[in-house]
């Protein structure tokens, strides 16, 4: 990824990359830019009105070419002011070249009617890298999915209707790729008969694009310097077969488990109008493995780009977005900064390769021992990663954090037996009889998706870990980040350091072992020599099961009714699209020991899928995270089955 270079004309930013400004310009009225934003894009898509009469829940804008944010920053302000309370807008941007947070802060500094959007994006703007990027504005009433990349490779991952576009590339002449057939073609594919456009440009080939894939094309006075304009409506074939259209909307759903995963689920359905019943068994959330008093947040990165490595950067990204929205405290999250220390030969080879793929240095940077040891405040052995913006989270923090929204409703003490369904309702049933009635139900209690009989296939697997909280010495208490290799260690707090973890497969005792104990503290020793004076005579633990699966990527999605594909399973292709669907019964397991990162991203893939919002990551992946996937595979399906996420 390539952030944009800039000038700055009269303090207003200029693109010397394609010579050309980013919005109209006038060194005697900096509120020009607003102008013409207003007049082009939001006058020309009639939004006030469409959106002061707008009969539906939500209403989905695509933009090409994110820039300064001006554009999404005006529409923001325009819904808040027009739109009904109760609705959502989607916004979705794609940008090759994205400013960095200090441009942006630049850039915005001169709109002061803009201020309240603009600190609410910028508090969740960090570091950005290829893909897909959500920010959720003003409590879920606003969702931005960000695309960074060639506009030509993220359009194809775009499979929402879009109802208005803002087609605001820099000039056809010096960014032609930005107005490629392409573009034109996936701008009639997500279009139906109501769907708008506007452009400031007007150029021949522009207007022609346009008016062979099936829209309308206007003419109307230009804005500033500019001749003419063009906007206009879709008029073509609606290809809804291509679009994710849930069949239906739940108006309410029960959440199986009060773990990170669980508590993520129910915030992610919760910010979008559903009512959310959540079961958990113990007597309060967040006992399990969401329990331990602090945990640490950070992507552990590959040396080549993978699936789960494009999983754990976008997971990270997003945690630290929805950390900044639910506005945690210090003592549940402190983002102090994180290194990743090379103390073995393999993390060594690890690290190595990833500072070899020269990602964005503001989320994460190679640094050698000396600047690794003052980042730190302790002498450290070796060389490592330091991510700015990781640190360590309290998991029973954050679980409170996520169920303190008024259409969440936590019900403890609840073990649920099995599962009913007579739809269009499912019912959970607790082991002292209790009835529960939903729309739809997410299980998402880890390791117990086993006990009931619709998840009872899943592959997932018990892996027993033990962390350690010990007294802090004169030494180790200057600590100032979280240090991770094999094992990890937190900064002191109230004179005392968190460390972990063991990871024991086929243990599933929860006795708690000094030995254990002892091994986490020794995997600190290769660290630092600050840490030699720790002892387990001064420790205490807690153990807990992860629940993880074959591929270590997370099972997330709807599931097929194993009983019935198994005894039926499809022998054409023809009849790979009448599987035996468990309709709104869904799973989010199988985190290991990266639920912190991923559970909460993972979660919003899920509430996307179910509502038919755009998706927070790429398709392609999504796909890889379906549950069914073993069970597919297991059956020789894999290859004829669609894998793609399915609505409710």
């Amino acid at each position: 990824m390539h952030t944009d270079t800039l000038d700055w004309r009269d303090g207003q930013p200029y693109s010397t990359r394609f010579d050309d400004v980013y919005f109209s310009t006038n060194p005697n009225n900096p509120q020009q830019g607003i102008a013409e934003t207003e007049y082009v894009f939001l006058q020309h898509n009639h939004l006030a009105q469409r959106w002061q009469q707008l009969t539906t829940t939500s209403f989905s804008i695509a933009e090409t070419g994110f820039g300064t944010g001006l554009n999404f920053l005006c529409a923001c302000k325009l819904w808040l002011q027009s739109a009904p309370a109760d609705a959502r807008l989607h916004f979705i941007s794609t940008e090759k070249y994205p400013l960095t947070l200090v441009q942006m802060q630049k850039a915005h500094a001169i709109w002061h009617d803009l201020t309240e959007v603009s600190q609410a994006l910028l508090s969740q703007y960090n570091a950005l890298t290829d893909g897909v990027h959500r920010f959720s504005l003003f409590s879920g009433r606003i969702c931005l999915t960000l695309h960074i990349g060639d506009i030509q490779t993220v359009l194809p991952q775009v499979q929402t209707p879009i109802d208005a576009w803002f087609l605001d590339g820099f000039s056809p002449a010096k960014n032609p790729e930005m107005w490629h057939a392409d573009v034109f073609a996936h701008m009639a594919r997500l279009s139906h008969t109501t769907t708008t456009f506007a452009t400031f440009t007007s150029a021949g080939l522009v207007r022609r694009g346009l008016l062979a894939h099936g829209f309308s094309v206007n003419k109307a006075e230009g804005f500033g310097r500019k001749r003419e304009m063009l906007y206009g409506q879709f008029a073509g074939q609606t290809q809804r077969n291509s679009l994710h259209t849930p069949s239906h909307t739940p108006s309410s759903a029960i959440v199986i488990g009060g773990g990170i995963a669980g508590c993520a689920t129910a915030y992610a359905l919760a910010i979008r109008g559903i009512q959310v019943t959540l079961l958990e068994r113990h007597a309060n959330i967040a006992q399990e493995a969401s329990g331990n008093p602090r945990g640490v947040l950070y992507p552990r990165l590959a040396g080549h780009q993978n699936s789960a490595d494009v999983l754990a950067m976008s997971s990270y990204l997003y945690t630290l977005r929805l950390m900044a929205q639910l506005a945690m405290t210090a003592e549940a999250w402190n983002p102090c900064g994180l290194l990743q220390l090379a103390c073995n030969a393999r993390e060594s080879n690890r690290i190595e390769a990833v500072a070899s793929r020269r990602l964005n240095e503001a989320l994460v940077r190679y640094v050698d021992r000396d600047e690794a040891s003052q980042l730190a405040g302790i002498p450290l052995s070796v060389s490592g990663l330091y991510f700015a913006e990781g640190g360590w989270v309290s998991p029973q923090a954050f679980c409170h954090a996520l169920v303190q929204h008024p259409n969440i409703s936590v019900n403890t003490d609840v073990h649920v037996s099995h599962l009913t369904s007579s739809l269009p309702q499912w019912q959970a049933i607790s082991e002292s009889k209790q009835e529960f009635n939903a729309d739809i139900i997410v299980i998402a209690n880890a390791n117990d998706a086993l006990r009931l009989s619709q998840s009872a296939h899943l592959p997932v697997t018990a892996v027993r870990g033990q962390m350690t909280t010990v007294s802090a010495t004169e030494q180790s208490a200057q600590l100032k980040l979280v240090l991770c290799t094999e094992g990890y260690i937190t900064p002191a707090m109230d004179q005392h350091h968190c460390l972990g973890a063991t990871f024991a497969k086929d243990d599933l005792a929860l006795d708690l072992r000094d030995e254990d104990n002892q091994k986490n503290i020794e995997l600190l020793k290769p660290m630092s020599p600050s840490f030699n004076d720790l002892s387990s005579q001064t420790s205490v633990g807690r153990a807990a099961l992860r629940c993880t699966t074959p591929d270590y990527l997370p099972l997330l999605g709807q599931l097929l009714n194993a009983d019935v594909l198994t005894q039926q399973p499809p022998k054409h292709k023809t009849e790979a699209n009448k599987l035996p669907w468990h309709h709104g019964l869904y799973v989010n397991v199988g985190h290991g020991s990266k639920g912190l990162t991923t559970a909460p991203l993972c979660a919003e893939i899920l509430a996307s899928m179910i509502i038919g919002d755009p998706l927070p990551i790429e398709i392609t992946l999504a796909q890889q995270l379906n549950p069914n996937r073993f069970l597919l595979k297991t059956l020789g399906l894999k290859r004829l089955v669609d894998l793609s996420f399915k609505p409710a």
